[in-house]
């Protein structure tokens, strides 16, 4: 085994406070399509072939003539089908130290750069880093030619059905559960995992109001829910819609070109790039029980969290796409998880205008059946995979 340079010490130390425990010391680059073709000829394990493709993945396209190249060369229909459920995925920030920890040399990361793109904006302080872990200027150069693609997280644009601001998220990854500074998790917030989310997404800036319910009722013919006493004949439209089903908040958001957010696309854009349990203090970002004056506000009145997304903690509950189960994170995917296959509960997220600070929290995961009502709960929706 080569022994460990001060370089890779410095670097495996660098991530643990980046990213925690919870991010492998290192990470071997991923297989080039020459590297796999000698392996093939030389006759390597077909398991063994499987695993690394898997377990590594691969920096290159994959072709039709590539595939009968190594078919030719030996390869089994295996490590074709393996093959062809996997393509190159662009590199988190971690990913870019390991490879630099693992004595990857920085020129060929910055190859990787350009070939994979990135999910993440290199600011001042993650060059910095680099610069510590022997990167050089080619690399450097390479991470902001690449953030020039991306659109920054935020951007927000009007959707024209329901007259809501949506804004974006771009592809990223992040730890998903309960946060390391908080004390307050149950069971079902744990294990903290890391998710990539692979494809961004547009979300509501804020909770879906109730005039553009009021438009979607028009459109559609049906009946407004019934009104709490804090909002009679829904005359304020500037506040959360609330009293909705999980069908009616499903059918609303397929109305408006979209869908429920998933739980982790749902706590992805809640976090707003931040790793603590509140994105800022509370009072300054949330109505709950202390300060509400028992009951919701009219929407984008607290401080937004870092991707301009407005009450995403506090005001009114949000019901998320996903079943319910308190050991899922135990199992769930490491990419775009879509929650268990089934279930009798869906989970609500964020907490609400009644809720002790215990509950308004990003890891937080109540549930409730589909079909009750409270004038607690609403909803907003996320909508297409297309960057603005």
């Amino acid at each position: 085994m080569r022994p460990m340079t001060l370089r890779s010490l410095i670097v495996i130390l660098l991530l643990a406070v980046i990213a925690g425990p919870l991010i492998p010391q290192q990470l071997q680059e991923p297989l080039s399509k020459d590297q796999l073709m000698q392996l093939v000829k030389a006759g390597m394990e077909t398991a063994k072939l499987v695993n690394l493709i898997r377990d590594h993945g691969i920096d290159f396209d994959v072709t039709g003539n590539y595939l009968q190249a190594l078919h030719n060369a030996g390869a089994q229909e295996v490590v074709i089908q393996a093959l062809r459920g996997v393509t190159p995925e662009s590199l988190s920030k971690e990913q870019v130290l390991q490879l630099l920890a693992g004595e990857v040399p920085s020129q060929r990361v910055a190859a990787l750069v350009k070939q994979r793109g990135i999910d993440f904006f290199p600011d001042e302080k993650y060059l910095e880093t680099l610069r510590l872990a022997d990167a050089d200027q080619i690399l450097v150069a390479a991470l902001r030619e690449a953030s020039k693609a991306m659109t920054p997280p935020g951007t927000g644009r009007e959707n024209f059905k329901d007259g809501l601001k949506y804004n974006w998220m771009p592809p990223g990854t992040f730890i998903m559960g309960c946060s390391a500074d908080d004390n307050e998790c149950d069971d079902a917030e744990k294990p903290p995992h890391r998710v990539k989310i692979r494809k961004g997404f547009w979300i509501g800036q804020t909770e879906v109001t109730v005039a553009a319910y009021k438009r979607f009722a028009a459109a559609t013919g049906r009946q407004m829910p019934d009104a709490p006493t804090f909002n009679k004949g829904w005359g304020n439209d500037a506040m959360p819609i609330v009293n909705v089903t999980w069908n009616e908040a499903h059918d609303y958001c397929m109305w408006a070109g979209g869908r429920l957010p998933t739980e982790a696309e749902w706590e992805y854009a809640a976090r707003g790039g931040s790793a603590e349990a509140r994105y800022g203090n509370l009072d300054e970002i949330a109505w709950y029980k202390r300060n509400s004056g028992d009951q919701p506000h009219k929407v984008a009145q607290k401080r937004a969290n870092g991707f301009g997304l407005f009450d995403i903690l506090g005001n009114a509950a949000e019901w998320v796409n996903d079943y319910y189960d308190d050991k899922y994170y135990s199992r769930s995917p490491s990419a775009d998880p879509l929650g268990p296959e089934s279930g009798q509960d869906n989970v609500l997220r964020g907490g609400d205008w009644h809720d002790d600070s215990l509950w308004v929290r990003v890891s937080n995961r109540p549930w409730t059946m589909p079909w009750q009502r409270f004038n607690s709960t609403g909803f907003r929706c996320v909508t297409g995979v297309t960057s603005p």
